[in-house]
């Protein structure tokens, strides 16, 4: 029997005129890193693999815990600590089996994170903590790649893109410095559930219009307020004595 594209897990992006057959083939040729399978990542990875996103690594060191399972959604009760990586990588497996999921048990860091950040397209940040997320940045100018940022916490969420060409993009240092480190955390304060979930999502679509050759606007902050359901969206500007992208 013919295979019938239009009837595959690829139909309604191939109907898409924005997408097509090109814009689906670069999907399926491109490769993704993925920092953290928290909130942020389970719903990015889970929309980046389910379009066909031919390569996702993952890395987190962290084992599934009970106070996860209300938002991180690729775990269930019996996960509880077991890897993240490891539960969300056989999760991912069933939802698309073509896809070459790839799970890094451990805390990237050094020549280990500069080389996996030189592997893939896109870098998806989905971390929680500034220390992570400025050597993610850094490693992103340096290797001049796209860094796909988010965040979440109480009932606000943020995302920004950045990138690839550091010589016209601010990056995430020209947003943050360390002088914000004492920011707050959602382990303290709280998320509603469903908020990473929506940054994560976004995430996904910014990588996927990446892939499929469409336009993304970068340096720019979106702000996600979950109680009015509005977004906002500011200019980053490129800091003059940025230590990375300058």
């Amino acid at each position: 029997m013919t295979h019938n594209p239009l009837l595959s897990r690829d139909a309604r992006h191939l109907a898409l005129d924005a997408v097509g057959a090109e814009g689906q083939a670069g999907i399926a040729a491109g490769s993704v890193l993925l920092i953290g399978v928290g909130g942020i990542g389970c719903a990015a990875a889970q929309y980046l693999v389910a379009a066909g996103v031919g390569r996702v690594a993952m890395t987190d060191f962290d084992t599934v815990d009970a106070t996860n399972l209300g938002r991180q959604v690729l775990y269930g009760d019996a996960d509880v600590g077991k890897s993240k990586v490891a539960v969300a990588a056989e999760r991912l497996a069933a939802l698309n089996s073509e896809n070459n999921v790839v799970a890094i048990d451990k805390r990237l860091s050094g020549d280990a994170l500069d080389a996996a950040v030189s592997d893939v397209d896109i870098v998806l940040d989905g971390s929680d903590n500034f220390a992570t997320r400025f050597a993610v940045n850094d490693a992103c100018v340096r290797a001049g790649k796209r860094l796909v940022s988010g965040a979440a916490i109480r009932m606000e969420g943020q995302l920004c893109v950045f990138g690839p060409d550091y010589s016209t993009s601010p990056c995430y240092r020209c947003l943050y410095t360390e002088a914000d480190e004492t920011l707050e955390s959602c382990a303290g304060n709280g998320v509603l559930g469903p908020v990473p979930g929506v940054i994560g999502t976004l995430m996904a679509v910014e990588a996927l219009k990446t892939f499929a050759g469409l336009d993304v606007a970068t340096g720019r902050l979106r702000l996600y307020d979950a109680v009015r359901t509005e977004f906002q969206s500011l200019n980053i500007r490129k800091r003059d004595n940025c230590s990375e992208c300058q």
